[in-house]
């Protein structure tokens, strides 16, 4: 359907579909405690039939144009994705969101990703604001909102809870107009 690189290095992004479902089990069952660290992304997918539910349910979203999921994959082997979230075209808002293996960390794949897929929602779809909601504690999380350059609007405190515990969770975004001044989405790089 589409495959759109991200730089040199073997890195794509692609939709993810409920046929991917094996694919996806095996990406899960390669980062699933990292991954779920603060957010319970996939924790259900435990077999092929969860993982098939888990995918079906997003391409239900997208075909009610709520949500969309997007696979990262990195030499050919999913590693991770960007998704939104929260979609409301006739608002002009949407929430953003991604998740990694610890493999693929630290070469820019889930930013240069999210650019793509902001650089989409803003021009594509008229999106006014995008938000980005992240566990305090998740620092490489909200270090890719400052790298888009989203602001930091405030803190929801203990407003997650994950584990057993209340996390404080941080919410940052980028306004349609802010997004095309920095021309954020014709940067490369990390």
């Amino acid at each position: 359907m589409y495959a759109i690189r991200l730089g040199d290095d073997g890195a794509e992004l692609r939709p993810l579909e409920p046929w991917h479902a094996e694919e996806f089990l095996a990406h899960l069952d390669r980062g699933r405690e990292f991954i779920n660290q603060y957010v319970p992304f996939g924790s259900r997918a435990t077999d092929l039939t969860g993982a098939r539910e888990a995918l079906q349910r997003y391409a239900d979203w997208r075909a009610a144009d709520t949500a969309s999921l997007h696979g990262l994959w990195l030499d050919g082997t999913l590693v991770g994705g960007v998704l939104t979230l929260n979609f409301d075209a006739g608002n002009g808002t949407c929430e953003v969101g991604c998740w990694l293996e610890p493999a693929a960390t630290g070469r820019g794949l889930v930013t240069r990703a999210m650019r793509v897929l902001i650089d989409w929602a803003v021009e594509e779809r008229g999106i006014h604001r995008v938000e980005w909601v992240a566990a305090a504690g998740n620092v490489p999380s909200i270090d890719v909102a400052r790298r888009l350059g989203m602001t930091r609007d405030g803190v929801r405190r203990e407003a997650h809870l994950h584990h057993g515990v209340r996390h404080d969770l941080e919410v940052w975004s980028v306004l349609a107009p802010e997004w095309r001044a920095r021309g954020s989405h014709r940067h490369g790089g990390r």
